[in-house]
């Protein structure tokens, strides 16, 4: 290790290509206003409780995509402005079918976005949880559809997002 605490990245290979980010566990200040949103709103499955202090929810009958728990925040307050911590968690959609099932779902729920967003690569809509945690709800284009550049490099933007052609979009079956 280094003195900083970090590790060198010479002599080690990359991450494998099949490696991925499996849950998010997420301090909660009120676990049923909690479950509401992430169960009721954008429509996880509760998959198991742990008495009155966690739950976790999944889709598709995984052991869980999102944990939720008091354990050590009940009743607490979101951290201030200008602290660290989670950015956001993001959530992949399948297709712009199913995110616009997801957009068609806040709507209805009446929860407010925070941006919408083309990035070139997928589509993402940004909003906030009840207990003020960033969300992110997005699908990915194919790969073969990035935007790229000349050398082959990825040209990632950040368009203002339709919402109208999204929500039309989804509109029959996936």
């Amino acid at each position: 290790m280094s003195s900083s605490g970090q590790t060198p990245d010479e002599g080690f290979r990359a991450v494998e290509a099949r490696t991925c980010i499996g849950h998010v566990h997420l301090k909660v200040a009120d676990l049923e206003r909690a479950v509401r949103f992430y169960s009721g709103v954008l429509g996880f499955e509760v998959t198991q409780r742990y008495g009155l202090q966690a739950a976790f929810l999944s889709a598709g009958g995984y052991h869980h995509h999102i944990g939720l728990n008091t354990w050590e925040s009940s009743g607490g307050s979101p951290p201030p402005a200008g602290a660290t911590g989670l950015f956001h968690v993001a959530i992949l959609y399948p297709s712009r079918a199913a995110l616009a099932d997801a957009l068609r779902r806040l709507i209805a729920a009446s929860i407010p976005l925070d941006g919408a967003s083309d990035h070139g690569v997928s589509e993402a809509l940004y909003l906030r949880d009840p207990d003020e945690n960033g969300v992110e709800l997005y699908w990915d284009r194919p790969s073969d559809q990035w935007p790229r550049a000349s050398d082959g490099s990825l040209q990632m933007g950040s368009q203002p997002l339709d919402l109208d052609d999204l929500v039309a979009s989804g509109i029959g079956p996936n």
